[in-house]
């Protein structure tokens, strides 16, 4: 039984990160740019939920809507900011704004919200499930953070196969300057995906924040750098390989907790990752992109 709790532990936790890699591998396909701030996003979502919570007494699914909502507008504002003016600049100068972009927000949630350690009230009110007689125990968190991974793949998906704006994006991530041509308003485009991201990260960081109640102003940092692990791993760029890349991640790292050492868990993590690219470079479900020179 206890193989089994790990591996429903490793599997709620991957979900976690598809949700933040979904950012990664969306911003990096059709804008073809990484958004390292991804990550500080996730702990804004996460402090405003527990501002509104704690200091407002709102309702935690009315705090954690707020959060999207935030969270949805400081993604479309770092674009327009921050990105926007690189949007023909080159890859390095892109890379080092978002360094900065990163430390940024982190250092503004410093001065805002302090440095020490905040006690994370969990938004997810189900009970847990016993199975096996008692045997075995999933606790509503991970139920939750399973099921909405699943109802978020599903939607996203559909949403960019049937809708008009979705195949806007398919068209911007294919070519940018031909879907120009043919009426497609790029730059919106971008910021759309910008904005659904970080609509997703606010998600991600409260469910994180749910199953490890601690906040900080560091929060989103390592879950943001695995969750881009995880995008790589499964191929960035795709959206079923960020789910499939975040869960075989998450089961790897709690694993790898439970059986080698909870101290080297992160390392093993990446040290897989170096094995999968050295086999297969573009990741699991990427592909091969041949450039004319």
């Amino acid at each position: 039984m206890n193989f089994l709790s790990y591996l429903i532990n490793g599997i709620s936790l991957g979900s976690v990160y598809a949700i933040i890699a979904l950012g990664y591998t969306m911003v990096y396909g059709i804008a073809k740019m990484l958004n390292f701030a991804h990550g500080d996003v996730i702990m804004i979502g996460c402090y405003v939920t527990f501002l509104t919570m704690s200091g407002q007494g709102m309702h935690p699914l009315v705090a954690v809507v707020f959060s999207i909502i935030v969270c949805t507008l400081l993604g479309i504002a770092v674009e327009k900011i921050a990105y926007k003016p690189l949007r023909r600049a080159t890859p390095l100068a892109v890379l080092i704004t978002a360094i900065g972009v990163s430390y940024f927000l982190q250092n503004a949630a410093l001065l805002l919200f302090g440095a020490d350690t905040k006690s994370f009230s969990s938004v997810v009110t189900l009970p847990a499930l016993k199975l096996a007689d008692g045997a075995l125990t999933i606790s509503g968190t991970t139920i939750v953070t399973i099921v909405a991974c699943i109802v978020i793949m599903a939607a996203l998906m559909l949403f960019i196969k049937k809708t008009k704006a979705g195949q806007a994006m398919l068209a911007v991530s294919e070519d940018k300057d031909a879907a120009q041509l043919m009426g497609v308003n790029v730059n919106a485009t971008i910021s759309l995906t910008f904005a659904i991201g970080s609509g997703l990260a606010a998600i991600a960081g409260v469910l994180f924040c749910s199953a490890y109640p601690t906040l900080t102003p560091y929060t989103g940092s390592m879950p943001g750098i695995k969750a881009f692990t995880a995008a790589v791993f499964g191929g960035i760029g795709s959206i079923p390989g960020a789910l499939i890349g975040g869960i075989l991640l998450g089961i790897i790292e709690i694993l790898g907790r439970a059986y080698i050492s909870s101290q080297l868990s992160d390392a093993i993590v990446f040290a897989v990752l170096i094995v999968v690219l050295l086999v297969k470079p573009t990741g699991i479900l990427g592909k091969k992109i041949h450039e004319k020179v």
